[in-house]
């Protein structure tokens, strides 16, 4: 291999599942000691050709050429063999397990064949120092933070003499500030000649850190931008195939009469820090703060899941008493939580279970029984007004792309026309184009009166689709912002309690 021959190529590489071709000749080239991002919208074929590299999935056609020589890999084994190690969006730890136990998980040294624990101490105490991890091998996984449990799996990959790892949506559970740590891990490792392949929707990490940018659109290459031509523009323009020369279509307007008031509101979280604000008709609201500021707290009190401590909540000047989600609902509320796997959605059930779960008694025969005529109705009725990229509704919910799993959630709300929608980080972990159509949708709701309210850590997001913002900083309300006077300076003195 020359010196400027790259370390990985991908070669026309295909990969097909029944009825769809997940990613059709895909071309890919990484270099020693390189950063690469690779981006594109959900569907766009980033997690198939990753599986693909890590092993996970093997290819119907194509080559992977590995410093000159072609390879299979044809198993996550041979994968690690070749030097290539995935980093999954969500974390493998085994939490029941020291942090050197987990580095070396199934490699583990032996001596007079046992386990040799010293020696995984000793060993994991290098890595974790290379990642600058200050932490006990011994300390159970469960115990560490996300920020910390990632660069575990950093720790992990480089213990397995890694040279090129692959980094899927690494920062979408960290905060501000273990994201920071995490970019610096990842330039030393750039300079110690580790190759990073970084998947991620936020375009202004990638600006910050590639070297290069790859661009997938519907299964295929779209473009790819050196060093010099990256900018959020040109991102953007590649992975749309299009110009969005307005990409939050929010249009203020006159609000209408108070639907949801908060007063005196107290959490579990926060239970000496009182709330209080209102929403009203046709307005959007951001809801803004730093992690651990309070605010998934008050949506999930605000729907029932969670108990108030004290304070009343009234839904269009009528006192209500929130004991459950059911009472929410029947008040005229709904709620898109944060983690939609999780919270919002059953993935093992299909598209039309999953958007007639809040709609069930709706949608019954006087006898009780689920009436499947008017469930296929509404199914039809949200796949076509949200757009929802799906085979049909009978397609199962874990193999659509995050963008249209957040859609059938918001479509599963929608049957019911709420007076206020709830948003938890409505579009984290969604693509361009998919969170264009949630901000499209947020306006029409609006425009019918309905009253939203919602959290985002994107700044871009708070200032592009707020009416009014309130700010949220350890529990309490620090200040509310008029559209006008919305800045990035002044959400951020309210969020870090700078009055």
């Amino acid at each position: 291999m020359t010196v400027d021959a790259p370390l990985l190529e991908v070669r026309q590489v295909t990969k097909r599942f029944p009825g769809v071709v997940a990613i059709d000749g895909v071309n890919l080239t990484l270099r020693a000691g390189e950063v690469l991002a690779v981006i594109g919208e959900n569907g766009a074929g980033k997690s198939t050709l990753m599986k693909i590299l890590a092993g996970v999935q093997q290819p119907d056609q194509g080559q992977i050429v590995l410093r000159g020589q072609p390879v299979s890999i044809d198993s996550v084994r041979a994968a690690a063999a070749h030097g290539i190690a995935l980093i999954h969006q969500e974390l493998n730890l085994s939490d029941n397990l020291d942090v050197g136990a987990n580095i070396f998980l199934g490699r583990e040294p032996l001596r007079w064949g046992l386990i040799d624990r010293a020696t995984i101490q000793r060993e994991a105490s290098k890595f974790l120092a290379q990642v600058g991890l200050d932490c006990d091998p011994r300390t159970l996984a469960r115990e560490l933070s996300i920020g910390q449990q990632q660069m575990v799996e950093i720790a992990k990959a480089l213990s397995a003499q890694a040279r090129i790892l692959i980094m899927d949506e690494p920062t979408s559970s960290l905060s501000s500030h273990e994201a920071a740590r995490l970019f610096e891990v990842i330039q030393d490792l750039r300079r110690r000649g580790v190759s990073v392949v970084y998947i991620s929707h936020r375009l202004g990490e990638v600006k910050l850190l590639a070297d290069r940018v790859t661009v997938l659109r519907d299964g295929r290459n779209a473009g790819e931008l050196n060093r010099a031509q990256i900018s959020h523009d040109s991102m953007v323009r590649l992975m749309v195939g299009r110009e969005l020369s307005q990409f939050y279509a929010h249009v203020p307007r006159p609000p209408g009469e108070v639907v949801l008031e908060v007063e005196g509101l107290r959490t579990m979280a926060h239970p000496h820090r009182p709330v209080s604000f209102a929403v009203r008709a046709g307005e959007i609201v951001g809801l803004a703060g730093l992690v651990g500021a309070g605010r998934t707290e008050l949506l999930r009190v605000l729907f029932g899941v969670d108990e108030a401590l004290g304070g009343t909540i009234r839904v269009a000047g009528q006192v209500v008493n929130l004991r459950s989600p059911q009472d929410a609902i029947e008040a005229g509320l709904a709620l898109v939580p944060e983690d939609r796997k999780q919270q919002g959605l059953i993935i093992e059930w299909n598209v039309r279970q999953n958007t007639s779960l809040a709609a069930l008694r709706s949608q019954s025969h006087a006898a009780g029984f689920l009436s499947f005529a008017a469930e296929r109705a509404d199914a039809a009725t949200m796949i076509g007004k949200l757009r929802i990229k799906t085979p049909s509704d009978q397609q199962v919910i874990q193999y659509l792309s995050g963008g249209n799993q957040q859609k059938v959630v918001l479509g599963k709300w929608l049957a019911l026309n709420p007076r206020v929608l709830l948003l938890d980080e409505p579009t984290r972990g969604i693509d361009i184009g998919a969170k264009q159509d949630i901000y499209a949708l947020m306006e029409e709701l609006a425009g019918q009166g309905v009253a939203v309210l919602f959290v985002s850590s994107e700044m871009e997001e708070i200032l592009g689709m707020s009416d009014r913002t309130l700010v949220m900083h350890e529990g309490r309300l620090t200040g509310e912002l008029s559209r006008a006077q919305l800045s990035e300076e002044a959400v951020m003195n309210l969020a870090t309690g700078r009055d």
